[in-house]
């Protein structure tokens, strides 16, 4: 009777413990809050000549520290790299340009989402796969998953062993392994800007990114060249959207960044922002 009593009250303290661990961490008072971002992602986020950083996120991260009423910190961090090290605790929050999916939302949270865009090609203007088929047309792998196979089906004779180049731990990464895995070869780069440079070289035939990235890519001065080509895709195991990367644990920041979110779409801010960096509007519907 003894030990039963022993072990229920051993039991009784560590519950105790856990329910106060949970509480202390919903209970912080966040009044500086340090983001990550890659500040390689144009018009995500983007690093300019001077150092400093610019984009949509940059400035929606400037609207949301305002509406939480925190400080802010933001480092640049490799995008490869940055769930484990929000996991580390070397920072508190990650805006890049992160799709919240599933495989994702096995080790961290996410917000509500605050831009989607859908993920396509792009390739140079002379090159034959410039004029892929169903070029604009949106396909779903949440709502019509065998559409979006079939229109695949329907650019394989195309891509057969074609080079596609793609950035490391990307949703579009994800996606050629699952869909175009045996058809095309897939060549992974740190960051979105050198498969660009890699796709000019002809090194690579095709990139595939978010619709919002190339589309912003291909205006740039010096990639005239560049044309973004063949449907678009989004949804299922490409996530909900763009999304801030949270700690499971930081349940209040969570709710803080929500609740920016919604304040930035409600008074027009996202569709203002959206306009100004895409030129379409990403509010996430």
């Amino acid at each position: 009777m003894k030990y039963l009593t022993a072990m229920m009250a051993a039991i009784t303290m560590v519950a105790t413990l856990a329910v106060s661990t949970v509480a202390r961490a919903e209970e912080k008072n966040w009044t500086h809050v340090t983001i990550a971002t890659e500040g390689a992602f144009r018009p995500w986020n983007f690093t300019k000549a001077d150092g400093s950083l610019d984009g949509y996120e940059i400035e929606l991260i400037k609207y949301f520290c305002a509406h939480m009423k925190v400080e802010c910190t933001t480092v640049i961090q490799p995008f490869d790299g940055m769930i484990p090290a929000l996991n580390a605790g070397k920072f508190d929050a990650i805006i890049s340009g992160m799709s919240a999916t599933a495989k994702r939302e096995e080790v961290i949270a996410f917000s509500d989402s605050y831009g989607t865009t859908g993920q396509t090609f792009a390739t140079l203007k002379d090159s034959p796969l410039a004029t892929l088929p169903l070029k604009g047309e949106v396909f779903s792998l949440a709502t019509d998953e065998a559409g979006a196979v079939a229109a695949l089906k329907q650019l394989e004779p195309l891509l057969k062993g074609k080079t596609i180049g793609v950035q490391t731990a990307s949703i579009a990464a994800t996606f050629l392994d699952k869909y175009l895995k045996g058809v095309v070869d897939i060549r992974e780069y740190k960051t979105t800007e050198q498969h660009d440079l890699d796709l000019k070289a002809g090194r690579v035939d095709l990139v595939m990114a978010s619709m919002a990235y190339l589309s912003t890519a291909a205006a740039k001065p010096g990639n005239e060249d560049l044309i973004v080509t063949g449907p678009r895709f989004q949804g299922g195991m490409l996530g909900r959207g763009s999304s801030v990367g949270l700690r499971k644990e930081d349940i209040k920041l969570k709710a803080m960044f929500n609740d920016a979110i919604a304040a930035a779409k409600a008074d027009g801010t996202i569709v203002k922002l959206s306009q100004k960096w895409f030129g379409f509007d990403v509010t996430p519907r």
